[in-house]
This record gives structure tokens, C-alpha cells and sequence, in this order.
């Protein structure tokens, strides 16, 4: 059976992985890109970047993926249901490239985007969701790609196989944060954690 992976998810030293206020000009409110500028600066991102341990944990983002699942908070900022136009951050070729499921109290019909990414829509649970991008992903992973809420939910039902987070050395004090409610969750996986010189810090969560 296929594995259910998060890759990249970077959260602050006081566990949010985003800022406030989400708007249309700050998808990660108040954090902006500080979450992310490890990533955005090794070759996965940018084809001049570094080629260090940071960019060995980021590349391994796509590797086997045949579906995405995300909640609506990541596909759009606030009241992106009410504008029939939008489809998605990413302009008309999304990086995801296949297809990918979004979770909404606001179904609306599939969007075919280019570069084989299209999203599709779902009112259902974490596990029904998952059995949908499964039979989509065509026995390749499936990622589930944030926000943190969807991240903690997937979590919360154990239906996380393998996770990839980093830590940042910043405190942001406010925002959505990953751990609340899941104490002791890391009793059901093996934790590697590898230091890297950016300042980050890797750990990789593998379901025991």
C-alpha cells in the first residue's frame, strides 16, 4: 500500500507553522517567508541555490508522490470559496503535478490546471479523503501538504506514515500551531534529527 508523507514542513522554535493574519498578500501572515528561506535558498527552489543537507531533506518532496491533499487554507486566503475565479497561489502551473485534493466545507467542481495538476475538491474526513488520493495516486504516496490544522488532523487519526519537520530558530508567537492536542505522539515513531548548518534543524518521523 501506498505511504501517507508531509515534506517540508517548517514550524517556529514555539511550534507554528504560520503567522497571522492569512490575506491574499501574506499567506503566512505575520511570519512572511521566514519559514521557508532554508528552503528558497538551496537548488530545489532556486537553480543557483546550495546543494547541502538542507537541499538532501527538500528534493525528497516529490520523489514517488502520485496525489496531494490540503486543506483550504493553503489552497486560498479567507474567502477564496466566494470568488469563482481562483484557482490556487500558483498561477496556471501549479508545482504539484498531480492530482490533488482539497479540503473544503465548500465543494465545488474539479479544475484542470496545466502541468497534470488538477484539484479536485472534497467535504469528507481525513481518512475518506485519503482512500480518494490512494486510488488516484495509483500506488505511488501521497502527500499531505498543510496547512498545519490538516497536518495535526491527519496526525491525530494515525494516518501519517512518515513526516519530515523543521524547526526554525525563530519564535513567532502567534499563529496555528502543529503539536496542540497530540501529546505523546511521538511514541509511535522512530525520530532522526540531523542539525544543519543554516541553522534549521531536519527531523524525520517514521512510523514504527
Amino acid at each position: 500500500m501506498s505511504r501517507t508523507r508531509i515534506h517540508n514542513f517548517a514550524i517556529s522554535l514555539d511550534g507554528f507553522a504560520t503567522g497571522e493574519p492569512q490575506t491574499l498578500e501574506t499567506p503566512f501572515g505575520h511570519a512572511g517567508r521566514r519559514l521557508h528561506n532554508w528552503m528558497m535558498a538551496t537548488r530545489f527552489w532556486d537553480p543557483a541555490g546550495s546543494t547541502g543537507i538542507d537541499y538532501a531533506f527538500a528534493q525528497r518532496n516529490n520523489e514517488g508522490i502520485g496525489a496531494e491533499i490540503m486543506g483550504a487554507n493553503k489552497f486560498g486566503p479567507p474567502g477564496w470559496q466566494d470568488d469563482p475565479d481562483w484557482k490556487g497561489w500558483w498561477g496556471e502551473n501549479p508545482p504539484f503535478h498531480t492530482p490533488t485534493f482539497v479540503l473544503t466545507h465548500h465543494p465545488r467542481p474539479a479544475i484542470e490546471m496545466d502541468g497534470d495538476t488538477t484539484f479536485h475538491f472534497l467535504a469528507t474526513t481525513p481518512g475518506a479523503a485519503l482512500e480518494i488520493a490512494r486510488a488516484a495516486a495509483d500506488g505511488l504516496d501521497v502527500r499531505i501538504g498543510g496547512g498545519p490544522s490538516v497536518v495535526r488532523d491527519f496526525l491525530a487519526a494515525g494516518l501519517v506514515d512518515l513526516m519530515h519537520i523543521v524547526v526554525v530558530p525563530i519564535v513567532l508567537g502567534r499563529g496555528v500551531r502543529l503539536w496542540d492536542g497530540l501529546e505523546g505522539i511521538e511514541a509511535g515513531y522512530d525520530v532522526e534529527v540531523v542539525a544543519s548548518p543554516s541553522g534549521v534543524t531536519h527531523l524525520t518521523f517514521t512510523r514504527k
